[in-house]
């Protein structure tokens, strides 16, 4: 009985030793936040997902809303935030942007075609009812200071909005607006504007991994400089932009 006690422990014990090693090789270096529901988000992701492995790490990224994704990151919870444009950093303090922009977005504003709206300057939003995607920065930016702008969950919630004409104007990046519209089957009944903003877009790190920063830089300008990075992110939009048209 005691002999086959002393073996159920040393099974036990190697058992737990080959989970324990499993485990370790599948963890992330690094946790970062994300917004959910975006598609120059879900791009973000696989791009600075091949920008780390060229540097040997392997990142983890969770999607929340805006407003707690920009939580998760500035407390530090995650290591940071995959991008968001130039004027997120001064907003969080605890927050180190990483000098080198690898994507970027174009403002866009939205409406119904039988509204007959003409907006091509950002200027011309001023009185209109408009929607945003809660907790994104740069339609905050560029809608700050009109009063009549209201906040959806998501992209698709936003455009039923309009659709319904409780919203004169919808305003999300090209990209996101575009294929959103193909998934809900809108094309044909929604306008878009002129791009009212072109914004470069940065990957931000926590205070506590400014190690990172440096490191993370230096290979963007690497894969810059030797055309790699056009190329990943243009099998990246192929491959997102792929899986929405399936949805």
């Amino acid at each position: 009985m005691r002999l086959m006690c002393c073996l159920l422990v040393l099974y036990a014990s190697a058992t737990s030793a080959t989970a324990v090693k499993v485990s370790t090789k599948a963890h992330a270096d690094y946790h970062f936040a994300a917004i959910e529901h975006l598609i120059e988000q879900e791009i973000g992701k696989i791009v600075l997902t091949r920008i780390y492995q060229e540097l040997g790490l392997h990142i983890d990224i969770s999607s929340f809303s805006g407003n707690r994704a920009q939580y998760e990151a500035n407390s530090g919870q995650k290591a940071g935030e995959i991008m968001r444009i130039w004027t997120y950093g001064t907003e969080n303090p605890n927050l180190i942007r990483v000098p080198t922009p690898y994507y970027h977005l174009v403002t866009t504003a939205f409406t119904r075609k039988e509204s007959e709206l003409t907006i091509n300057y950002a200027s011309d939003l001023a009185g209109y009812k408009i929607a945003r995607v809660r907790g994104v920065k740069h339609t905050n930016n560029i809608t700050h200071n009109l009063i009549k702008v209201s906040d959806s969950p998501s992209t698709e919630a936003m455009f039923k909005l309009l659709q319904q004409g409780n919203v004169d104007i919808a305003l999300t990046s090209y990209h996101d607006g575009i294929e959103v519209l193909k998934k809900l089957s809108l094309e044909n009944e929604i306008n878009k504007s002129r791009p009212l903003a072109k914004l470069e877009l940065y990957h931000y790190i926590h205070k506590d991994h400014q190690a990172l920063v440096n490191k993370v830089d230096n290979m963007i300008k690497q894969l810059k400089n030797n055309r790699q990075l056009a190329k990943i992110i243009q099998s990246a939009e192929k491959t997102v932009l792929h899986s929405q048209q399936k949805q």
